[in-house]
């Protein structure tokens, strides 16, 4: 009989644990032009841990940084753009792992170099977490919605203002539907 968790992958890595750089950020900060040099950080506790050497090219971004073993990595990421429907364009990166190319707008720095979530076989902190947690995540984006007080504990409370019955009753129904599902989990697991 196992425990919480068992029968799951617990060696892999979630995408919270791993830094990342995030290039809509780069354009929305008007970093993408050619020839701009910047520097990304990452601190913990007011302390910096990670400084990433950004130059920005034509259609690449070169990055430069020491690794966990103070070895200094440089190497180039292709930038691919999509034209947007109202103009103007989207970039993204070409994962720089080999054989991947994958159009990603996210990268992940694990295993000393920068790749795609698939790349480095990383999952998303929901897809680790239990039943009963993703239920009572439910529950708290409804109620949030519903403007009624968070944790599916506290009493049900009153239909929003200007919001319609059939949505009401529909959001009320899966409020009601997910806690029961959190309830009877953490009481199984109690028992």
């Amino acid at each position: 009989m196992g425990g919480y968790g068992s029968g799951r992958k617990t060696d892999l890595q979630t995408t919270e644990d791993a830094l990342s750089i995030d290039i809509r950020n780069w354009q929305r900060d008007g970093l993408l032009a050619n020839e701009t040099s910047f520097t990304c950080r990452w601190s913990k506790r007011g302390k910096v841990i990670k400084r990433v050497k950004v130059t920005i090219e034509p259609e690449l971004a070169r990055i430069s940084y020491d690794n966990a073993i103070k070895e200094k990595q440089t190497y180039s990421i292709k930038l691919q753009t999509t034209n947007c429907h109202y103009g103007g364009k989207r970039y993204w990166f070409s994962c720089p792992a080999s054989d991947c190319n994958k159009r990603t707008a996210l990268l992940y720095l694990h295993n000393h170099y920068f790749a795609c979530r698939e790349c480095h076989k990383l999952s998303y902190p929901s897809q680790r977490e239990p039943d009963w947690d993703r239920a009572a995540r439910q529950v708290d984006k409804i109620r949030e919605k519903l403007n009624w007080e968070p944790g599916f504990l506290n009493g049900n409370g009153c239909k929003p203002k200007g919001m319609h019955w059939k949505t009401f009753k529909r959001l009320q129904s899966a409020h009601d539907t997910y806690a029961g599902t959190s309830i009877a989990a953490i009481s199984n697991y109690i028992n």
